[in-house]
Order: C-alpha cells, then structure tokens, then sequence
C-alpha cells in the first residue's frame, strides 16, 4: 500500500509541476496540489488508524 502511495505522490508532484511551469495549464498545477495534499492526508489517517488498531 506504501509502494502505491509514494507513486502517485510522484505523480501528483509532476502534474503540478507541469501545471506551474506551462501557462496555460495552471488548472493542472492547482489539480496536482490538491491531489498531493489529499493523498497525504489519506496516508496519515489510514496510518494513525492502523497504529491504533494495533496497539489495542
């Protein structure tokens, strides 16, 4: 699960990179942005669950 997360931050880092770097796609840049951040969160909390689950 790890291995699927890492890929698509790195996915989502070249989209907003992309976005950023080329004018007129900054609708992609800001998509890119959001999409890292959101697969960031779903990685904490899925991670802070399963300690949870663990240590109970």
């Amino acid at each position: 699960m790890t291995t699927v997360i890492v890929i698509l931050l790195v996915a989502w880092a070249i989209l907003a990179v992309v976005g950023f770097a080329l004018e007129g796609l900054l609708w992609l840049g800001i998509i890119g942005v959001i999409l890292f951040v959101g697969t960031l969160v779903f990685f904490f909390v899925r991670r802070a669950a399963s300690r949870r689950s663990n240590s109970a």
